[in-house]
């Protein structure tokens, strides 16, 4: 009896509960058990993920004597930096590079500003029609871009915007736009009203109420509608090569298309080394955005 209960006593310090007359049993193997399932079901869903960008990287390096084989080389027996070198010197790649920059960063920025006015107004404000213009953009978010693609080129045409940057600016600022207000409006909802009526209080203008207060507070939705902004319009490929005419004024995705001809086949090496050069401005532009993110939303915490 004494050991008996010496081990109850024991097994209740542990924060392990047993019936009486019964052996204590740790919870910590049956609780490892589930964690395990999980972390493995993670693992092969991040594997799964992440061996087609593998694939592409490794394909890079690879000479040309290494793309067709039979059986499939998951390291490059001879790693090479030529298909890096074809790509670079494209003699198009400067130029293509040159226009996405253009284009992407201009439509992120329009876009970021009329949302952030567009999202206050529908959060902070009451006017007539304000559910329906909300309820509008959600459908024109629902409805699939390349639905629009055939109105919009009519319209660009008729406005002779059809083979022009501000053309593709417009096209772009147009499918991320409804997103942003939608997301911008959830950060604007989340402040309290009081920081707003504060600020009243204290004989600040509705102008400088928004531009001190509560947009220094939705930063971290500025950013985010920024990230998916940049990737929409980065990685945009029909739009591109639909509106533009001229090869000199394609962006790189339609750049990528370049490697593959009718005559010559398709370079793999060059493509995918194409493609790794194309996903480093994104990846870099992330991880910028992620540091400013994070610190974004302690600032608003901390004001909030």
């Amino acid at each position: 009896m004494t050991s008996l209960a010496a081990e109850s006593n024991a097994a209740a310090e542990a924060g392990v509960i047993t019936p009486a007359g019964a052996s204590p049993r740790p919870l910590k193997k049956r609780r490892k058990r589930p964690r395990f399932w999980i972390n493995l079901v993670a693992i092969v869903f991040s594997v799964v993920w992440i061996f087609p960008v593998y694939w592409m990287v490794n394909t890079a390096f690879k000479p040309r004597s290494e793309l067709l084989t039979v059986d499939p080389l998951f390291v490059p027996k001879h790693p090479t930096l030529h298909n890096f070198d074809v790509a670079i010197n494209d003699t198009t790649f400067l130029t293509n590079l040159k226009n996405s920059v253009i284009v992407v960063f201009a439509a992120i920025i329009v876009a970021v500003v009329l949302a952030l006015f567009a999202s206050a107004a529908l959060s902070r404000f009451r006017f007539r029609g304000r559910r329906t213009i909300m309820v509008l953009i959600l459908v024109v978010q629902m409805l699939p871009g390349t639905a629009l693609l055939i109105p919009q080129f009519l319209i660009f045409n008729q406005a002779h915007l059809l083979n022009t940057y501000l053309g593709l600016i417009l096209a772009y600022v147009a499918a991320v736009l409804p997103f942003s207000i939608w997301v911008m409006r959830g950060f604007f909802v989340a402040i309290p009203a009081e920081v707003e009526e504060a600020a009243w209080m204290d004989g600040a203008s509705t102008w400088r109420t928004l531009r001190s207060v509560l947009f220094p507070l939705v930063l971290p939705g500025v950013i985010s509608t920024s990230i998916f902004g940049f990737i929409t319009a980065w990685n945009d490929y029909i739009v591109a090569y639909t509106f533009m005419k001229d090869s000199s004024k394609y962006t790189l995705p339609v750049w990528l298309n370049s490697f593959s001809t009718p005559t010559g086949g398709t370079d793999f090496g060059g493509q995918m080394a194409a493609s790794v050069l194309f996903a480093l401005p994104v990846v870099v532009f992330f991880l910028i955005i992620q540091r400013n993110l994070v610190a974004g939303m302690s600032a608003g915490a901390v004001k909030g």
